[in-house]
């Protein structure tokens, strides 16, 4: 049975009526799938940062996680995300486990750089605890929080943590957010994109602002993963039941190899 790494952000859980809606199809998927999701929390965290009155401070696009903060990131990732999602789930019907990344050692996870603090890479090692898990119809909710061989804990970028799950399992990835896919110049949803295309929309100014960070995070996924990621929408959760048929979203190639360049 095909496995299906569904990667969600932490702001689908302002809308607890979609949420659930979601997790309705993920069990239906269930029937023909494996299904794990991976979830961030970005929004959760600003929140909770500003509650407390405490800096945000981003880098290259990843968030700055000094030592200090790094047990509140923990709280509003493992903690209260992925406690309502598994809430959710369970009341959806499905028998969910909630996970970090570390768990069962399933991926190895390493500091990427002093300067941005406790934020860690994550690359696959051990699929076997995850893969008993998928094999007694369990459902994995794993949020991106890994940690070092030191025990250091580690706040992972959820794009890059829901891509290595996925080639941990040798799975599909796709990753949901609130668009439906990515739209050509006349706001048609394209079925897939190449790396050309991509650019040539870019230069454009077709693909813009937001959409330009989903479509180069997904390039680099499928580039990892060695095929195809779909950017789809958690806000149509109902169009996720033709993903076998492939006709979910927007596929987005792998990037050419030098060979193809």
């Amino acid at each position: 049975m095909k496995t299906v790494v569904i990667k969600v952000g932490g702001a689908i859980l302002d809308d607890l009526e979609l949420a659930f809606s979601l997790f309705t199809v993920l069990k239906d998927m269930q029937a023909k799938h494996h299904v794990v999701l991976v979830h961030g929390g970005g929004k959760g965290v600003e929140s909770l940062f500003v509650k407390l009155g405490l800096k945000s401070e981003k880098l290259h696009g990843l968030r700055v996680t000094p030592p200090d903060q790094i047990d509140y990131v923990v709280g509003a990732l493992a903690g209260s995300a992925n406690k309502k999602l598994c809430a959710l789930a369970k009341k959806a019907g499905l028998n969910p486990v909630g996970l970090s990344l570390f768990d069962g050692d399933s991926l190895r996870c390493e500091q990427i750089s002093p300067k941005l603090g406790q934020v860690g890479s994550a690359k696959p090692k051990d699929p076997a605890f995850l893969k008993s898990l998928l094999s007694n119809g369990l459902f994995a909710v794993i949020s991106s929080i890994g940690a070092d061989q030191e025990g250091n804990l580690l706040n992972v970028n959820a794009d890059d943590a829901a891509t290595a799950i996925a080639n941990l399992l040798d799975a599909d990835l796709c990753l949901l957010s609130d668009v439906a896919g990515v739209l050509d110049g006349g706001k048609k949803l394209l079925s897939s994109l190449s790396a050309q295309q991509a650019e040539e929309m870019i230069s454009d100014n077709i693909i813009t602002d937001g959409m330009v960070v989903k479509v180069k995070a997904a390039q680099q996924a499928a580039t990892e993963l060695g095929k195809a990621v779909t950017i789809a929408s958690w806000q149509s959760p109902h169009h996720l039941l033709d993903y076998q048929s492939g006709n979910v979203g927007t596929q987005i190639l792998p990037l050419p190899t030098q060979e193809q360049q």
